[in-house]
């Protein structure tokens, strides 16, 4: 069973969405578009009784059952659905850290932890700069060579990010790693986040 949290506010508010739509027994179902990609997003749609896919996980939230698509498992692992109000009226969020790559443990191949770690740590703080950074090559078995875009590529501050933020998190983070090789080319700086 996958671990989706689902807090009280936010099962309030969908009790409410799916009573207006006045169809007994509709649910909520949970998915993943593009599921293991850099381009996942996570989603709730309506789900009467006529959907329910058979294979899917169902999740009693008492007011409602959440139905968890089952090729979207692995994905939803730590999910989260809340519902907070503000001065507009209130937002839903869902955050799925392992939407884009699937949480994997420690006996994981060296590879799959880094690119877990870039996926769910580090890209979604460079995204906020139009950036990214992905791992090339493992060099000498404890050197992670990575190549970052986007706005981080031409960055005048990319030195920075790279030993204070990407290096300290996956040397702390992956044991075996000893350092990190940075071979983006900075030198077009076209789309870069600082010049």
């Amino acid at each position: 069973m996958a671990l989706v949290t689902v807090t009280d506010s936010a099962r309030d508010y969908l009790a409410q969405l799916i009573e207006k739509q006045d169809v007994e027994g509709m649910g909520v179902r949970i998915f993943v578009t593009q599921p293991g990609t850099k381009h996942a997003e996570t989603c709730l749609a309506y789900c009467p009784p006529n959907e329910v896919v058979p294979t899917d996980e169902q999740v009693d939230l008492e007011k409602f059952t959440l139905y968890l698509d089952h090729t979207s498992v692995p994905f939803l692992e730590e999910a989260f659905v809340d519902y907070a109000t503000d001065r507009m009226g209130g937002q839903l969020t869902i955050k799925a850290p392992n939407a884009k790559v699937p949480n994997v443990d420690e006996n994981a191949p060296l590879p799959d932890r880094i690119n877990y770690i870039l996926a769910s740590e580090i890209n979604p703080g460079l995204a906020s700069h139009g950036g990214e950074v992905s791992l090339v090559e493992i060099e000498d078995g404890s050197i992670a060579v990575l190549r970052f875009g986007g706005g981080c590529q031409g960055c005048s501050a990319v030195s920075l990010t790279l030993k204070q933020g990407v290096e300290s998190t996956l040397v702390e983070r992956v044991p075996e790693l000893t350092a990190v090789r940075d071979v983006t080319d900075h030198s077009y700086t076209e789309n870069a986040y600082y010049q």
